[in-house]
């Protein structure tokens, strides 16, 4: 949800009952103080806070100066000065810095994407800031690494999964498993409760996750088209359009697999899939080409991040989805 999540969408799944959150990977850490105040403003209730574990890069002259040449034409498409993208200020915000402003934050919730605490970091957060510790895996290798570590609960999140994939121990490709077969897998290796994800987006999918084992659901893309969701016009347009045949996984936008509705900027930097920087580089450098995107109203430059269950996105409120979800799932579960 990081870019798209809001504290007033987090206070609202708190609020009607679930656990809400606030994507943290590109806040800054006066921004992530200032967020989790907000949410506390709004509610009384628990609430969480994600982040992504990740080193700061430091990539070549050449890598670079590369990449700048291949997206100086969707640049100079959108009207960008300089139409030559320049080298970004930082590739990424440091998560040593985020990672103590969390501890400050004390959510009651941690979660983690893109790789792995250390056993240090995990008993710092249960010690210092009494939060529980989530951490994403894409494979049963990663759930048992999370649960090594001291994690409370692992998210398993599958290959339908919209936006980033979370993989941190092997390749992306051998790492692409459906959350059908991934949830009962974890559920049977680890000792702590396992979270599901990707695919869900109704009661019917929560009452099958937690018939495969599952203590609990996530769910990002569901809550993307409520009206507290910070995407704009041209996003929410791209997602009332789409099918379920419609997503696919891309590097292209920022250097990670991620899940997205295809779009004009997909299409013609496919043939550059496996030669863009990795994350954060590339993310970095399409942040200007995005903005202008979403301010000219111009979805074919945005990155339309979505699951596979985009076309049951339902744009309601998001207290209302939470009761809409809890009363589908109890009718499911008496089925």
């Amino acid at each position: 949800m990081t870019g798209a999540d809001t504290p007033a969408l987090a206070a609202a799944v708190s609020g009607a009952g679930g656990l809400g959150t606030l994507g943290c990977g590109m806040r800054s850490p006066a921004a992530m103080r200032e967020a989790a105040a907000e949410v506390r403003r709004l509610t009384a209730r628990p609430f969480g806070m994600n982040l992504f574990v990740q080193d700061t890069p430091a990539p070549d002259e050449a890598t670079v100066r590369e990449a700048l040449a291949r997206i100086a034409p969707l640049y100079a498409d959108f009207g960008l000065t300089p139409t030559v993208p320049a080298v970004p200020a930082q590739w990424c915000e440091d998560f040593a810095a985020q990672f103590e402003a969390l501890i400050e934050a004390r959510p009651a919730v941690a979660s983690f994407t893109f790789g792995i605490l250390t056993v240090a970091q995990v008993e710092r957060l249960h010690r210092e800031a009494g939060s529980v510790v989530v951490g994403t895996a894409t494979t049963v290798a990663e759930a048992r690494a999370w649960e090594a570590v001291g994690a409370d609960a692992v998210c398993a999140s599958g290959v339908e999964s919209g936006g980033h994939r979370g993989t941190f121990l092997a390749d992306f490709e051998s790492s692409q498993v459906g959350t059908l077969a991934l949830v009962p897998q974890c559920v049977d290796a680890l000792g702590i409760p396992v979270i599901a994800a990707g695919g869900i987006m109704d009661g019917r999918g929560i009452a099958a996750a937690r018939a495969l084992g599952a203590d609990g659901v996530q769910m990002g893309t569901a809550f993307l088209v409520c009206p507290e969701s910070g995407i704009g016009p041209a996003y929410r347009a791209a997602m009332a359009q789409a099918r379920e045949t419609d997503t696919r996984l891309t590097r292209v936008f920022s250097g990670r697999p991620a899940r997205g509705i295809v779009n004009a900027t997909m299409q013609r930097l496919a043939d550059a899939e496996s030669a863009v920087p990795a994350y954060p580089v590339q993310n970095a450098l399409m942040g200007p080409l995005r903005r202008a995107a979403a301010a000219q109203g111009q979805s074919g430059a945005i990155a339309l991040w979505a699951g596979q269950g985009v076309a049951a996105a339902r744009p309601v409120p998001a207290a209302d989805l939470v009761a809409l979800l809890a009363q589908e799932w109890r009718a499911a579960a008496m089925r």
